[in-house]
């Protein structure tokens, strides 16, 4: 018999405003403050924060020594997304040399059909890992649940 899949967020939702409290965040979000989050399976640690000064804007995330870029967009995309869907979506992070899974926020996130027409990565040979790094932004805004389990993680709107 299958058990049920339980959403075990690690924090609690966090503020709108930009802030974000609890074990996994702190910072306002800006290059200054950045937002300290962890991976949805927990075994990562990164740092997010918007910075509206680059063309275009984004939301840059810093793993270690390596900086990812993302639509700044793609925060108020996704969440627009996932109030459509309704319902919980798996995660299915990749690299972007890899395929993404059908039907995961990763492959939304390199879509032809998603609002910016393709990838919300921004810097080639890093533009994957989308459904890896940006849903812990929404789910430290308030903005979405995140499970965190050790795989196969999902995720879906607040």
């Amino acid at each position: 018999m299958p058990t049920a899949r339980k959403s075990t967020p690690k924090t609690p939702p966090t503020p709108m405003d930009g802030t974000a409290r609890g074990a996994l965040s702190s910072g306002a979000g800006t290059r200054e403050q950045p937002w300290t989050l962890t991976t949805p399976p927990g075994t990562s640690e990164f740092i997010a924060f918007r910075d509206e000064t680059l063309q275009p804007p984004a939301l840059v995330i810093q793993v270690g020594k390596t900086e990812l870029r993302y639509h700044l967009r793609c925060i108020t995309d996704l969440h627009a997304m996932l109030k459509a869907q309704g319902d919980w979506l798996p995660l299915g992070s990749a690299d972007e040399q890899k395929p993404a899974a059908v039907g995961t926020v990763e492959a939304w996130g390199r879509a032809d059909t998603n609002p910016v027409g393709g990838w919300y990565g921004l810097k080639k040979g890093l533009r994957g890992r989308f459904g890896m790094y940006v849903p812990p932004v929404l789910e430290a805004l308030g903005l979405a649940e995140v499970e965190h389990l050790p795989r196969n993680n999902r995720m879906r709107a607040r």
